[in-house]
């Protein structure tokens, strides 16, 4: 029988998702770094390199590069090819934008410590309210 972790967190993009995780503990740059029509990253030099982040609870710590990577993830949620949710130790605006505009959920304010606890492929519910923000996830 799997064991429940809860994660507490802080909410910035309201939603409550359930799917698998996709963990990587290096930031993410969606502009050059994930192609807009197959959703998976292509910046050779990442771990997560030739790995889809559609339809995945895509951790990562935090994002970099250009501002056009807010608009990346748009195209990427129009396309139904973004991740279900993102988590976040601390988003900074190229996220919290690309996630706004996509509506998609996101969390950040969370420990870099489960970044070694989840895994790819965990089961994981983020629950994000204006109220308060959980992570549930089976390990």
């Amino acid at each position: 029988m799997a064991k429940k972790i809860i994660i507490k967190c802080r909410t910035l993009v309201e939603g409550e998702v359930e799917g698998l995780a996709l963990v990587t503990k290096e930031p993410i740059s969606f502009y050059g770094g994930v192609d807009p029509e197959t959703g998976v990253v292509i910046d050779k030099s990442h771990p997560l390199y030739g790995k889809k982040i559609s339809g995945r609870i895509l951790f990562f710590p935090y994002g970099k590069g250009s501002t056009v990577g807010s608009y990346i993830i748009y195209r990427l949620a129009k396309k139904g090819l973004a991740p279900l949710a993102i988590v976040n130790v601390r988003s900074e605006p190229i996220i919290l934008i690309g996630c706004l505009l996509s509506s998609i959920p996101l969390v950040d304010k969370v420990n870099m410590k489960y970044f070694d606890i989840v895994k790819d492929n965990s089961k994981v519910k983020v629950i994000a309210k204006r109220e308060y923000g959980l992570i549930e996830v089976e390990v």
